[in-house]
């Protein structure tokens, strides 16, 4: 079986990317042979949408299985609709998880709620990559949202300390391009009466 795991670097002993649309690489591995092929992930800069195009990325590889940290509903429809299991909650190595994966160590993830629906304290999940969207109050926890189990009955591994450091600051430039765009927009619609 082909299965993708998010990366931080392209090859087996790498550290599980807990982000699956901003991960780095994908690590594409036959769980029989442990042949693996090392995929850059081309969204991980993206300004929105990444989530989605990292998803069809892996759909189009074949993968029939996702290992990660957490996947947002839009790439969750995405993989789900094209009969990909999504398995959320991953940590340590590739191999490791790979490993996991063969040893039946992995539940599928739950479906996530629609964008928006709040998985933190007042975010909304996913940061709402649109007008309007992502402003669900969540539920308040002291868990940080990215933390915070994809079902009642799964322990997501805490995060290390390196892992998140980079989800946050992944997500402070995501939030500062947002504010760009409102600002811009704010403006176009300030000037257009004058």
């Amino acid at each position: 079986m082909k299965v993708a795991v998010s990366a931080t670097n392209g090859n087996l002993e790498a550290q599980i990317d807990p982000r699956f649309g901003r991960c780095q690489y994908f690590v594409l591995v036959d769980t029989d042979t442990m042949a693996f092929e090392a995929v850059q992930n081309a969204s991980a800069g993206s300004m929105s949408g990444a989530g989605i195009q990292a998803a069809q990325a892996i759909v189009e590889k074949g993968a029939q299985a996702v290992i990660t940290g957490n996947v947002g509903p839009n790439a969750y429809q995405v993989l789900s609709s094209a009969g990909t299991k999504i398995l959320t909650g991953a940590s340590g190595t590739v191999r490791e998880a790979v490993e996991k994966f063969k040893g039946g160590q992995f539940r599928e993830a739950a479906t996530p709620g629609p964008a928006g629906s709040g998985m933190g304290p007042g975010m909304g999940r996913g940061f709402g990559m649109g007008m309007g969207r992502g402003r669900g109050m969540g539920r308040f926890s002291s868990t940080p949202y990215y933390q915070t189990p994809a079902s009642p009955d799964m322990q997501a591994p805490p995060l290390s300390r390196e892992q998140e450091i980079s989800m946050l600051e992944s997500q402070m430039d995501m939030l500062q391009q947002q504010l760009n765009l409102i600002k811009k927009r704010l403006e176009e619609l300030k000037g257009f009466g004058q």
